[in-house]
């Protein structure tokens, strides 16, 4: 199988290039910086191939347009929309609203930005699944704290986002899901996460793994529960 990965230096993606290198997958890694991809250079190396590195800032166009002439000489089998930065974390008055803006073009535009690039090659796939990372604090039922105005509010346009796309995609034979990969150790996570991020990502493959027309625009913890809107 073939994935494409956004976000893949470090983190949850870092690890779904680990893991599916693991065990036999192909991988097209999308990385926004130069030290994001000499990261990656040691999986590369012990890779026979399979991994290979490309250049992407999710929020530009003109380098998304590059990224998909790369990746859409072959087919495409997976896409998972792993790009993603937590805005700054603040109250109301303190709000940066430069902020929220690029906040919202990498979590909220950038999947629909690389999605529909890379749709030609996802429709000549076998499988055409896209999987979008999202976040538990973009559910509108499960906010009972506030703050984190830039997050919260990108993840939540990232969902309808979604929602429209399993719609439209849905006679081309596109499963499109959302998966809240927990509360996990990481950079953005920060080192009290309980989640290891073997732990995660290996749920989230599963759920991947086992995706059918029916699973289209739903949105799944990385234990395969279903998350509330």
């Amino acid at each position: 199988m073939r994935y494409v990965i956004t976000g893949a230096s470090r983190g949850i993606g870092f690890e779904f290039v680990h893991q599916l290198l693991e065990r036999g997958d192909i991988v097209d890694a999308g990385v926004r910086t130069e030290e994001g991809l000499q990261r990656l250079e040691p999986l590369k190396r012990g890779s026979a191939g399979r991994l290979r590195l490309h250049p992407l800032d999710v929020a530009e166009e003109r380098s998304v347009r590059t990224f998909a002439s790369a990746v859409c000489t072959e087919p495409v089998d997976v896409l998972i929309n792993n790009a993603g930065v937590p805005g700054l974390w603040c109250a109301l008055t303190d709000v940066d609203y430069a902020d929220v803006v690029r906040t919202f073009a990498v979590n909220a535009l950038g999947p629909l930005r690389v999605t529909s690039a890379l749709l030609p090659a996802l429709l000549r796939g076998v499988a055409r699944k896209v999987a979008h990372v999202t976040s538990r604090m973009g559910s509108l039922a499960g906010n009972s704290e506030g703050g984190a105005y830039a997050y919260r509010m990108s993840k939540v346009a990232l969902n309808m986002g979604v929602r429209n796309l399993s719609n439209d995609l849905r006679g081309q034979g596109i499963v499109s899901v959302l998966l809240h990969p927990g509360w996990v150790k990481t950079d953005m996570g920060g080192p009290d996460a309980p989640l290891p991020p073997g732990d995660s990502v290996r749920g989230m493959l599963n759920i991947i793994d086992g995706l059918r027309a029916e699973h289209s625009g739903r949105f799944f913890d990385y234990q395969g529960e279903e998350v509330p809107w």
